[in-house]
């Protein structure tokens, strides 16, 4: 019995140690943060950015719908941090440009 019961709490801890909760936040704000610079014309100002920004959120779009869900959040974060700084530096370039 207690072979079986050792087992079991074995097996159950390393079946836990699997589990990665789904990154529902990070999936959010990297949109949240992509669109922004999308509207702060990103593209136009900050190409650099917006390319590293485009290509870590489409990466994490990928592995979110494979269910990689450590690679998806690891994705998600370099997104939302590329497309904040692709907002932020096209906001001041379209500035500089008197393109307000």
């Amino acid at each position: 019995m207690r072979i079986v019961k050792g087992s079991l709490l074995a097996g159950l801890l390393f079946l836990s140690g699997c589990v990665t909760s789904v990154p529902v936040e990070d999936y959010t704000l990297a949109r949240a943060a992509y669109e922004s610079a999308k509207e702060a014309e990103a593209l136009r100002y900050a190409p650099a950015f917006w390319y590293n920004a485009e290509q870590s959120y489409r990466e994490g779009q990928r592995a979110y719908k494979e269910r990689r869900y450590s690679d998806a959040e690891k994705n998600f974060k370099e997104a939302r941090a590329a497309a904040e700084k692709a907002e932020n530096a096209a906001r001041i370039a379209r500035h500089n440009a008197g393109d307000l």
